[in-house]
């Protein structure tokens, strides 16, 4: 290992590498700005232009597209020809390449970039050099992730880094580099408006919804402990940019699972429905309690003793941070998993003596307003399908009858007697929580907590029956039910158990027949005119 070529936008851990190559004997050659910082540490470097013998042209368009360049990243060491070549046209071999791109999926998430600013962050000869030496990767080292210093400095002083596995797992994290990169820019120039000779980038463009053509850019984070069941594999991939459990932090405890994340996911969902301090008790993805409260140490206790039983082993969501109050709470029973924004030292050393608990912390809200954040992409036997997440918008502000709370949805309320102010209040709370409950679903609340849950039910009869047995008597409860109700039975029902009002779209055929049951059973009834299915 005799010379290294260094070109980063990324340079977390450059100096140290640097630094690192040049204490093994590595003599380094670099590129205008990673040059500087090189040479502003302290290190010998030479410049790139002093290797082609041309300087840097077009604002730096041409730097590293050159033969002195790439035929000593591409010069086979077993072949006597390709060293003659080289030999020949005086080309010294470039042993390691270090090389992460232009920031190009930054520039088309800003507002401030213009979409001449955008062309100019698309990279040239960063990927030429990564494609030119992962293609050799059996005599050159290629590494796009400052993650992998340490690794490769550790490789260089074992027999210089000749492992061929640890050679080619580089160079298959820098096809995927490229690979995601190239389809990033893919997918912002395909959402680029155009008149003409005129083109238009808007932010974010990348994370569109629905474009023609679905580039995903995902980097592998983790492998997991097992996938749904121990006998299937499973990883974590992160999505460009990363937010959300794509930045995740894991504080403590066992690996986590497939299943594990899917029902953090669902927690976290959930708890962002909320301003108010809320927390949310999730087993199977689905809530088994919810509650918000003054405090997150209150809501905590409340969503808890909604269904103690099932929260036992569950995983715990909260729209605050994690204080220490509500951890000593968390750890006087059973919980598997914890997610939060944010975690205060106390909270941390309070759950430390929970050795298998695992604590994660993912700032969920981060991008809530972006595309991203709003796009959802599922899997099914050999195709994706995308849609926008489902958020439940309605429930944002107070409610009262008439309101327009969605394009094309008003609050109406649609019986006799109207909703006291108590009842507006709890149908809210209702309404947001049922949204995250598996289909077909009956939720029973008061105003500020669940009451029961009736989840994923072929009828919405035997919903408010799987309810009933969780919790018996529901009198003075208001319910939910996240979609009409094909026949008066089920309104039948949640009268029989107690509730006073219901909410739901509306939209059945059989509309009139169970608005006149509610009429009968006394009972409150809200259409929203929008469903909230959840499969």
């Amino acid at each position: 290992m005799s010379r290294a070529l260094l070109s980063v936008s990324d340079k977390t851990g450059l100096v140290d590498l640097a630094r690192g190559l040049a204490e093994r004997g590595v003599e380094l050659i670099s590129t205008g700005g990673t040059a500087r910082a090189l040479q502003a540490a302290g290190l010998t470097v030479s410049g790139v232009s002093e290797v082609t013998g041309f300087p840097e042209m077009m604002d730096g368009r041409v730097k590293t597209l050159h033969p002195a360049v790439h035929g000593g990243i591409l010069a086979r060491r077993d072949r006597a020809d390709d060293l003659a070549a080289i030999e020949g046209q005086g080309i010294r071999p470039i042993d390691l390449v270090v090389v992460n791109l232009y920031p190009f999926a930054a520039a088309a998430a800003s507002a401030d970039t213009t979409f001449d600013g955008l062309i100019e962050q698309i990279d040239i000869g960063g990927p030429s050099m990564v494609r030119a030496a992962a293609k050799n990767f059996r005599d050159v080292l290629i590494v796009v992730d400052p993650g992998d210093y340490p690794r490769v400095l550790a490789a260089l002083d074992d027999a210089g880094g000749a492992d061929p596995g640890f050679r080619f797992e580089l160079a298959r994290k820098a096809f995927g580099h490229t690979a995601a990169y190239d389809g990033t820019i893919a997918a912002a120039l395909a959402a680029v408006e155009t008149d003409g000779a005129r083109f238009t980038h808007t932010p974010f463009v990348l994370d569109g919804i629905a474009p023609d053509h679905l580039a995903l850019s995902a980097r592998k984070l983790q492998d997991l402990r097992y996938g749904e069941n121990p006998h299937q594999q499973a990883a974590l991939y992160g999505t460009e940019p990363g937010w959300g459990f794509g930045t995740a932090q894991v504080l403590q405890g066992k690996g986590l699972s497939f299943t594990n994340l899917l029902d953090l996911d669902a927690a976290a969902r959930l708890a962002l429905e909320f301003t108010e301090p809320a927390a949310v008790v999730v087993k199977h993805t689905n809530p088994c309690g919810v509650a918000t409260a003054a405090t997150l140490e209150k809501a905590y206790v409340t969503a808890r003793e909604v269904d103690p039983l099932s929260a036992f082993g569950g995983i715990v969501g909260l729209n605050r941070p994690l204080d220490a109050g509500t951890a000593r709470e968390i750890a006087s029973t059973f919980i598997e998993a914890v997610v939060a924004p944010a975690a205060a030292a106390e909270a941390r050393e309070v759950l430390a003596a929970k050795k298998n608990l695992r604590l994660v912390l993912a700032d969920c809200a981060a991008l809530a307003g972006s595309a991203d954040s709003r796009r959802e992409v599922r899997s099914i036997m050999g195709a994706l399908l995308v849609q926008d997440r489902d958020r439940v918008t309605e429930a944002a502000a107070d409610w009262r009858d008439g309101a327009e709370i969605a394009p094309g949805a008003t609050l109406r309320v649609v019986t006799r007697r109207a909703p006291t102010a108590d009842e507006w209040t709890a149908l809210r709370f209702a309404w947001r929580v049922c949204a995250h409950v598996k289909s077909n679903t009956i939720l029973f609340a008061h105003a500020d907590r669940a009451a029961a849950v009736g989840a994923g039910q072929m009828s919405r009869v035997d919903a408010v029956k799987v309810a009933r047995l969780k919790t018996g008597a529901l009198g003075g409860t208001v319910a939910a039910s996240d979609a009409f109700f094909p026949f008066r039975d089920g309104l039948d029902a949640i009268a029989e158990a107690g509730a006073t009002a219901v909410v739901q779209p509306g939209g059945s055929r059989r509309d009139e027949e169970v608005i006149a049951a509610a009429d009968e059973h006394g009972m409150a009834m809200v259409f929203t005119g929008r469903r909230h299915f959840r499969h």
